[in-house]
């Protein structure tokens, strides 16, 4: 249970992390003896477009190629495991401000500040008096949240409001389309970048983009490639 006062870390639950860090590299490994052994086969086509490398594995001694696939899969797991770690969002909930961490960066909000939190899909938000996203994460822009389960027993646990219908904005919102009126000076043109960050899945871009939204008073969430947007609130729904 929490407890109301101590300070409550919500992450990924550790079974499902240890079983990342232990699933990856075991998969990487047999991923890596499946293309030794295919390679192998390949190097009995008569004709085969990578004909220096499936010759240079098929003629590596045994045990050696074996050994070499089996290490190389599992360190390209490792890798995997360690871009799943760096994904993962820590939520420390305490009775005056929230602070989110994901790898090497971290922010902060005061309690006074904050009007609502929820989860909508794989977003973790939480709105400003005015109806601003004071923080979100998203999970296609790379991060790995906790459970709504975990996120709603947390923050109820320390009195925030939770939202378990989710955004009560959701009928502002409007599908972006190019040169569309109502949005401030450069809002097109960063909506325009935005959705070119999108379809390359340029995760960087697609947050910073949607911090200078932000900064210009637009909200903004996606749906596959589809941006939807609003100005930001001078009042909260009733």
């Amino acid at each position: 249970m929490y407890g109301r006062d101590a300070a409550t870390a919500v992450r990924q639950k550790t079974s499902n992390r240890v079983l990342v860090a232990t699933g990856f590299p075991v998969l990487g490994a047999v991923a890596g003896l499946l293309l030794k052994f295919l390679a192998n086969w390949a190097a009995s086509w008569p004709w085969n477009p990578l004909e220096g490398p499936v010759a240079l594995i098929d003629n590596a001694p045994e045990p050696t190629a074996t050994v070499v696939s089996l290490l190389v899969g599992a360190l390209a797991g490792v890798v995997l495991v360690l871009m799943a770690e760096h994904g993962y969002v820590t939520i420390t909930i305490e009775d005056d401000r929230i602070t989110t961490a994901r790898g090497d960066s971290s922010q902060s909000v005061p309690r006074t500040a904050v009007s609502a939190v929820f989860a909508d899909g794989k977003r973790l938000v939480i709105l400003g008096k005015q109806g601003e996203e004071l923080v979100a994460e998203h999970k296609n822009e790379g991060a790995d949240l906790p459970s709504v389960t975990q996120l709603a027993e947390g923050f109820q646990a320390h009195g925030y409001p939770w939202l378990p219908d989710g955004d009560p904005y959701r009928d502002t919102y409007r599908r972006w389309v190019e040169e569309m009126p109502g949005l401030p000076v450069s809002g097109n043109a960063l909506l325009k970048a935005r959705a070119e960050a999108l379809k390359k899945k340029d995760e960087k871009n697609i947050a910073e983009l949607r911090r200078e939204l932000a900064s210009l008073g637009v909200v903004v969430h996606d749906t596959g490639h589809r941006q939807w947007w609003r100005r930001i609130q001078q009042s909260d729904p009733q």
